[in-house]
């Protein structure tokens, strides 16, 4: 990442341009919708790691991973499905990670102080645009969170290696982990195993596809591009 002055007379604004894998442009202090490609985010995704980066396998867990397992297990757990724009809306729950390529572990969140919520939170508005997100209703939040402590608990004990005991002790998660990994029989890939970035981005990348208005790709609008 750089930091560039603008070097306009007067000006003293900071922008800290990242140069994507598309060639693109974002800057991450001042997002907008349009800044990267999807496979951008995929990428990015795949690339930032879950738990600080550790892990029992040979391989870290990608949040591209673990954003697919809290839709699969949400959709596992809705008596009536969900509509393509609330499954997108699941899958992209951490997008904002990807575009920042950071992860904190959440006893870090609180010390990072009101600038980096402020930068998340317009990350956060950009993707909601971009990808038509509505806002979370206080039932799907509910269930949305539970989805997402469902899988904390799972990856870390058949992840990384945390106990049972632990996860409720030390990590103060209340849901029971799942014993099936829900993504090894979507993807036919050994159960719990991370995977290659390659392959996380992929993946990913396919399943926002395929729930983003029937392949629809957002253009830039011609008064920011």
């Amino acid at each position: 990442m750089r930091a560039i002055i603008d070097a306009r007379p007067g000006s003293s604004r900071v922008r800290a341009w990242v140069r994507l894998p598309s060639g693109r442009r974002l800057d991450l202090l001042d997002p907008t919708p349009f800044d990267w490609a999807d496979e951008d985010l995929g990428l990015g995704l795949a690339r930032t790691y879950r738990w600080g980066g550790h892990s029992a396998w040979s391989l870290p867990l990608s949040v591209a991973q673990h954003s697919l397992l809290v839709l699969a297990l949400r959709r596992a757990r809705s008596p009536t499905g969900l509509s393509d724009a609330a499954a997108r809306r699941e899958l992209l729950h951490d997008a904002d990670e990807g575009l920042l390529g950071f992860d904190p572990i959440s006893p870090l969140k609180p010390f990072l102080g009101p600038g980096y919520a402020a930068l998340a939170a317009r990350l956060q508005a950009a993707i909601a645009q971009r990808y038509a997100l509505e806002k979370w209703g206080a039932e799907d939040r509910r269930a949305h969170k539970q989805a997402d402590r469902i899988a904390a608990a799972s990856e870390a004990i058949h992840v990384v290696g945390w106990s049972r005991d632990e996860v409720r002790r030390v990590l103060r998660i209340a849901e029971r982990p799942v014993e099936t990994d829900p993504l090894a029989g979507w993807f036919d890939t050994p159960p719990w195993e991370p995977w290659g970035a390659a392959q996380a981005a992929e993946r990913f990348s396919r399943v926002l596809h395929s729930l983003s208005h029937n392949g629809h790709r957002f253009a830039p609008r011609k008064d920011i591009a």
